[in-house]
């Protein structure tokens, strides 16, 4: 059975103020940022909804869930830079790192899951303040 996107007011409200954060985040940061204007529950689905759109990565860390909203991009492959002080998470499109991907692929016979890729650093504004 497949499911059906329902593109709701609230659900794009939700994506929209999403897409403002800059920072790892659970539903009830969204819940508190939006002013209680979307149930909790609504966005608890919508939330497991933008994951299945592969709009957003859910990481569950010591029992607690965060989501991430992944930048909407054309590429096959995602890799992501993470600024360690800051949280930021920014999405790159490198020639290299798309190499070493198939090299990884080729040479190993290991398929790397693409969606997950994170390298960890300080972003340029993070590392001019250190």
């Amino acid at each position: 059975m497949s499911r059906v996107n329902y593109n709701t007011k609230q659900k794009e409200s939700l994506l929209e103020y999403i897409r403002t954060l800059n920072k790892d985040f659970d539903a009830k940061d969204i819940y508190e940022g939006m002013n209680k204007e979307v149930g909790l529950t609504t966005i608890y689905r919508y939330l497991d909804s933008l994951v299945e759109e592969n709009l957003l990565e859910k990481d569950t860390c010591n029992k607690k869930v965060k989501y991430r909203y992944l930048e909407e991009c054309k590429c096959e492959n995602h890799f992501y830079l993470k600024c360690r002080n800051c949280n930021r998470l920014f999405h790159i499109d490198c020639d290299c790192l798309n190499e070493l991907y198939e090299e990884i692929r080729k040479e190993h016979n290991f398929m790397i899951d693409h969606r997950n890729i994170v390298l960890s650093g300080l972003c340029g504004k993070c590392s001019e303040d250190c």
